[in-house]
């Protein structure tokens, strides 16, 4: 059995990937913010801008379907959700943060393709920006890591 796998974010190598981004227009300052760090961090392990598909849906509860169609095309290596989702009066965020989580999660073990799942679910506006930058980075991280290890494992 091999060691741990600490610190494998300094061996990623994402050149080859084919990776899809699936980013919610709602609170879309803050989506954006996420997608231009995640675009920074595939850029950075070596992922090109031609094998990357960045599209847009209009919220959380529609990223997964957009993803569903991504994942069977068969074009892909790895996805990615983007999205926030800010705690409101009603029960509308649990059923948004809910049900778009699922979705996702169901998609990456239905598909066996990992999806990167940077969809925030947050209490206010403050700290979703105190997560935006570090959870698109991540993003990008996990989608290429999960890529390799699936490719690897297979």
């Amino acid at each position: 059995m091999q060691g741990s796998d600490k610190g494998q974010s300094t061996r990623l190598d994402g050149r080859g990937l084919r990776v899809g981004i699936v980013q919610a227009r709602f609170n879309d300052e803050l989506t954006t913010a996420l997608a231009k760090a995640c675009l920074g961090e595939l850029a950075r392990l070596g992922v090109e801008e031609t094998d990357i598909r960045h599209v847009t849906v209009p919220g959380a509860l529609e990223v997964p379907v957009a993803l569903q169609a991504m994942a069977v095309s068969g074009k892909f290596d790895a996805l990615v959700a983007l999205g926030c989702i800010i705690r409101g009066e009603t029960y509308h965020f649990e059923l948004v943060a809910n049900e778009s989580g699922a979705g996702v999660t169901r998609l990456t073990l239905d598909h066996r393709l990992p999806i990167a799942n940077a969809i925030l679910t947050v209490e206010n506006e403050e700290q979703a920006w105190a997560r935006a930058e570090d959870k698109g980075r991540d993003a990008g991280t996990v989608a290429v890591e999960m890529a390799q290890l699936l490719k690897e494992l297979k």
